[in-house]
């Protein structure tokens, strides 16, 4: 009967390490791409390393603002650090179809994410927006942010940077 016990209880052990071990805090939800095809949060990753999550808005001028900015340093961050950036506008169904021709104008290089019925933003527990945050390369946040100021970009840079020298 012991060892049954302690069968069970190393199989319990192993499971909850190896569950652990895949989990990130990124939530994984439904919601599309910027073609409005679907598209599963699951999928955000970067093979190990930093990611930045912006939840944004057409409407919103600091999300813009802040973008704009990320957008201008998202070559050379991504040379030094590896960072991926997803941009994830919460525009309703109403204004999601200007998503697509907006950051085309912007001349964004980032991945922008859809999601219409804020099912991702309820998940992160996003309550207003600019909304960023500072996934570790293991999936975890390390880093999150609810307003925008000129000068955030190199706050982010730098927390970037000590996560690629851990």
């Amino acid at each position: 009967m012991k060892k049954l016990m302690l069968l069970v209880a190393s199989f319990f052990i192993l499971t909850i390490g190896f569950s652990q071990e895949n989990k990130t805090d990124i939530a994984p939800v439904t919601i599309k791409d910027i073609d409005g095809k679907p598209f599963n949060t699951a999928e955000i990753k970067n093979e190990g390393k930093p990611i930045i999550l912006d939840f944004w808005a057409t409407w919103c001028k600091p999300c813009v603002a802040s973008l704009k900015d990320m957008n201008e340093v998202y070559t050379d961050w991504q040379n030094e650090t590896g960072v991926k950036i997803y941009a994830v506008s919460i525009d309703d169904s109403r204004t999601m179809s200007s998503v697509a021709p907006f950051v085309a104008g912007k001349g964004w290089e980032f991945d922008v994410l859809l999601d219409p019925n804020s099912d991702f933003r309820r998940a992160m527990n996003v309550n207003n927006v600019p909304h960023t945050f500072l996934i570790d390369g293991n999936g975890k946040i390390v880093m999150q942010r609810n307003t925008y100021t000129p000068g955030d970009d190199e706050k982010m840079y730098e927390e970037l940077k000590k996560l690629i020298t851990k």
